[in-house]
């Protein structure tokens, strides 16, 4: 007998059967009509050979299809529910057999599960005639004993036995909407024990089943603000991932429905791309997220469109080179060259590296072009972008006059954007950047003090500009005191730039003893890193400004030096100040070597190669003049490149390079401005 068997409705009339028998429900529900519970109760039992609670159970689900949810319900309360599942319990659990090894009946076995449904199926009833009438609390504990009696009769929840459809539906059923209800009833803790539940026992859901409850509780863990903490250890198994947090079991969960997809086991959810796109976003893991879109069988998403979505993930992770060719592929003439959101990236990822600058002007203008035809909103955004990468080319430039007319180029790009987007905190900072390294230090105050206001003080790199212009109008117990206030609302493992920067101030303040302190100290800190994540750590994402280690004992050994402490500036590596030219040159290089565009590295190296004679003095003039590109307002760049000039005779040259030196002394930051970039 299948599940059709219970009850079957057409438009002239509705029956009801049950143990082989069928009858209409015409008179039952005459009977309930007057109020005659008792009788329509007594008809059922006799039609269709039914105990008290299989009838009473019936009888509430007549009730509640015709829409009279209080009749159900009271029907309902007057069945001891829990006493049936007592007695179902031995008919249904799976006997030995006897030692003739006769099989016990089919027919009884499937007389036992027709009886389980209907009274399992009248407490699931009962739950949502409570749901219906705003009694959540009482709905999700009468959803959870439907469970609780799944378990108690087949123990471990259904076995991987035939069972009868209808027994298997109200299972499935219950096991959903529990978590539903205690969501509802804000017992947030006992959801998300009831989605745990779900999910690792034994309920045999069919696919879509199990894919909605995973969903469902990968959307709760991310956006309920309710911290679940870890699976209980008795759920967990041995050697098996168990997720730390909410983020972690939601991106599981979520990576889970993503291979079910793939493997052609569910149907495709855009919205599970979505949350998990922002689940792996919040934790910096956009190379994983690559990898998922990756994955995705061809035909979902539009070449173009995967390109693009690729192309934001690499840029994420820092892989710049990777997101661009993307982008480029996806810009092509015979694609979607007018992609407004693609040209803005692609002339962003282009503003981060001055031999790509060019390129980035021209993406930048060509989005600034259709942001004015197609979405007006966006046009400050690429004019943004415009200055960012004509600042950027400006360093790469073989003249003067060429470097100068771009940065006006930049600064004025940059004004437009700020009269179209006033409060884009990333715009007032980089304005404020462009107007520093112009050494107009006032409106880069006003600008720098302006982005700490739009952000709440939270960002780091707004207190450190701060501070530098500070050092740059020569007010340094000022951004010593900005300094201290930035670290105090700093995590520890983040105050690296800005002990850096304490200890050049107390330098310029004639106070060494306390620079060689905060040295110290920011040492200590670096080795604890290094330390900590192991010398092969992979960095899959951006990692905002840190400091070098090698940078840290160069600013000590110099300090050393400074003050002739010859012995404790040899431990540093530092051998330039005792005349030992070759080993001092030698550890330049190799730090060099870890960071090819280190400013003061080829500063500190061109400075050697000027002493070493004339035949070493145009790689002098090689290395200075390349640090000049990339930082144009460096101070001792223009100084040593002009004592270069002067070694080879080039007087003139000499005296412009030791101007522009002069003149930048009076305004220059102990870093360099483009260092909190």
């Amino acid at each position: 007998m299948d599940s059709g068997e219970y009850e079957q409705e057409d438009m002239d009339s509705r029956e009801v059967c049950a143990n082989g028998v069928c009858m209409k429900t015409t008179a039952v529900e005459a009977k309930l009509d007057e109020g005659n519970i008792q009788e329509a109760e007594s008809s059922l039992r006799e039609g269709l050979s039914l105990n008290f609670e299989e009838a009473r159970a019936l009888l509430g689900k007549l009730e509640y299809q015709r829409g009279n949810v209080e009749g159900a319900l009271r029907v309902f309360d007057g069945i001891d529910l829990q006493a049936a599942i007592q007695r179902l319990q031995p008919s249904l659990v799976e006997k030995p057999p006897s030692k003739k090894g006769r099989p016990r009946s089919e027919s009884q076995h499937a007389v036992s599960q027709h009886a389980a449904s209907l009274v399992l199926e009248a407490i699931y009833l009962k739950a949502k005639s409570l749901h219906k009438l705003g009694r959540l609390t009482e709905a999700a504990q009468e959803c959870k004993s439907v469970l609780d009696a799944v378990e108690k009769i087949f123990h471990q929840g259904i076995p991987d036995v035939e069972v009868d459809n209808k027994l298997q539906e109200i299972v499935s059923q219950s096991v959903e909407l529990l978590p539903e209800l205690c969501k509802q009833a804000g017992c947030h803790q006992e959801a998300i024990s009831a989605y745990r539940r779900a999910l690792l026992s034994h309920w045999n859901l069919e696919n879509d089943c199990c894919t909605r409850i995973q969903k469902a509780f990968a959307v709760f863990l991310l956006y309920s603000g309710v911290e679940a903490g870890p699976p209980s250890l008795g759920v967990q198994i041995d050697s098996s991932y168990a997720p730390k947090n909410n983020l972690e079991e939601a991106i599981l969960l979520l990576m889970i429905l993503m291979k079910k997809f793939c493997l052609g086991k569910t149907k495709w959810d855009p919205s599970v791309m979505e949350h998990l796109t922002f689940a792996l976003s919040v934790c910096n893991q956009t190379s994983v997220l690559a990898k998922q879109v990756e994955e995705i069988v061809p035909g979902v998403y539009h070449r173009v469109d995967r390109w693009n979505s690729l192309a934001l993930c690499y840029s994420g992770a820092g892989q710049h080179k990777a997101a661009l060719n993307l982008l480029r592929k996806s810009l092509h003439k015979h694609e979607r060259p007018d992609d407004l959101m693609a040209l803005l990236l692609a002339a962003k990822i282009c503003s981060e590296d001055s031999y790509l600058a060019a390129e980035g002007v021209g993406y930048a203008q060509r989005a600034i072009s259709i942001a004015q035809q197609q979405a007006e909103h966006l046009k400050g955004v690429g004019r943004h972008m415009l200055g960012l990468c004509l600042g950027k080319q400006a360093k790469v430039c073989s003249s003067d006059f060429e470097r100068s007319r771009i940065q006006s180029e930049a600064l004025k790009s940059l004004d437009g954007a700020i009269a179209l987007d006033s409060n884009s905190p990333d715009l007032i900072f980089d304005l404020a950047v462009q107007y520093a390294e112009h050494r107009n230090l006032n409106a880069a105050m006003r600008y720098a003090k302006q982005f700490i206001d739009e952000t709440g003080g939270s960002v780091l790199k707004g207190w450190r500009l701060l501070a530098l212009i500070l050092s740059a109008q020569q007010r340094f117990s000022e951004a010593e005191v900005v300094t201290d206030a930035a670290l105090d609302e700093t995590a520890k493992w983040d105050q690296g730039p800005l002990l850096r920067l304490k200890a050049k101030l107390k330098i310029s303040q004639s106070l060494p003893m306390d620079a060689i302190e905060t040295y110290r100290y920011l040492l200590a800190l670096v080795q604890a890193q290094r330390k900590s994540f192991g010398p092969f750590r992979v960095v899959p994402q951006i990692e905002d400004d840190k400091v070098n280690e090698i940078e840290v004992w160069h600013g000590l050994a110099n300090l050393y030096s400074s003050l002739s402490h010859w012995k404790d500036a040899e431990i540093c590596i530092m051998f330039e100040g005792r005349g030992e030219t070759q080993e001092a040159l030698g550890a330049y290089v190799g730090a060099l070597l870890v960071d090819p565009n280190y400013v003061p590295c080829k500063i500190l190296i061109g400075s050697l190669m000027s002493k070493m004679g004339s035949e070493a003095l145009p790689v002098a003039r090689g290395l200075l003049s390349d640090a000049l590109r990339v930082d144009p307002t460096n101070r001792k760049a223009w100084y040593y490149l002009g004592m270069v000039h002067k070694d080879d005779g080039r007087i003139a040259d000499a005296t412009d390079c030791f101007q522009a030196a002069s003149m930048l002394e009076e305004s220059d930051p102990i870093e360099s401005f483009s260092s909190v970039c």
